[in-house]
């Protein structure tokens, strides 16, 4: 859509929560470096282990419909090495953990179930944002960056648009106009990133007139190409690797005939269970397993 239509569209909140609603049922870049992506902001703890910044959610890009894009990705380690891959789930396609997950689970053993628990997808989203204030970095204040949140940042923003309770008003967080900045609170709780305390302020334009709102349009980033297929590994590839880790030893024939290995063979450990992977989302988890996982 152009400036204009943003400015004056009705529906662009709709189409929002419409997606929104979509999102919440889990049935339902170009670029092949992105953990090292300088297109990405990511926050830090200060010495108190602690982490403040305050952004601002930006809408969709001229060329796009949607503020956001979610990829789902699985991280996990064998005894053939750590299996760090974006699932294929996320276009709609078949993906060999998800078909292998849904095997163990309907064993109904709580062993089978707990390895398809460890193997569990991760759920990540990026949007386009500005930063409003970045103490630890205030050379990145005023500029537009990429980000990249779970769950727990994506619930904040369900509230804002659907809140709970009567005396509360939506806000469409994304909006230039009559959307609010959003005060990043990060805590450490049993060494985890929490990010509970986080909230978003009162509504407010991203900045004073028209001229200066569109010159922060112009320059975001899409966010489609994360969504292409070279960003993606075929399920063949998917297979084998999976096979590998589980193993620790590679496919000699086609994986159309080969049949992954019982849960006995091999202990598969949760990215879970490492001491960076968190419950509450910590948003630099896949950075930290895809150094483990180079080759």
């Amino acid at each position: 859509m152009d400036f204009d239509t943003l400015k004056t569209s009705a529906s662009g909140f709709d189409k929002l929560t419409k997606a929104l609603e979509e999102n919440l049922n889990p049935e339902d870049s170009k670029n092949k470096n992105k953990y090292q992506d300088e297109r990405l902001w990511k926050p830090e703890l200060d010495k108190t282990g602690n982490g403040y910044a305050v952004l601002r959610f930006l809408p969709a890009s001229e060329k796009e419909d949607m503020p956001w894009v979610r990829i789902w990705s699985h991280a996990f380690q064998g005894p053939g090495g750590w299996y760090i891959e974006n699932s294929l789930t996320t276009l709609g396609n078949k993906d060999p953990v998800s078909e292998e997950n849904t095997r163990l689970w309907n064993t109904g053993a709580e062993s089978d179930k707990q390895v398809a628990r460890n193997r569990k997808r991760k759920l990540s989203y990026y949007s386009n944002i500005l930063i409003v204030s970045d103490p630890a970095h205030p050379e990145n204040e005023g500029k537009i960056f990429l980000f990249r949140f779970g769950k727990k940042i994506f619930d904040k923003i369900t509230e804002a648009m659907q809140p709970a309770f009567e005396d509360e008003s939506p806000i469409n967080p994304f909006d230039f106009w009559k959307g609010a900045n959003f005060k990043l609170k990060i805590r450490k709780v049993d060494g985890f990133w929490n990010y509970d305390k986080s909230e978003f302020e009162g509504t407010s334009a991203i900045a004073d007139n028209d001229d200066n709102i569109k010159a922060i349009w112009k320059k975001q980033y899409l966010l489609k190409p994360f969504l292409e297929a070279s960003n993606f590994k075929s399920y063949e590839e998917l297979k084998e690797k999976l096979h590998r880790v589980i193993t620790g030893s590679k496919i000699t024939d086609t994986v159309e005939h080969v049949d992954l290995p019982s849960t006995s063979a091999g202990t598969v450990k949760s990215s879970d269970s490492a001491p960076i992977a968190s419950a509450s989302e910590s948003d630099d988890t896949l950075d930290y397993f895809s150094k483990l996982a180079e080759e």
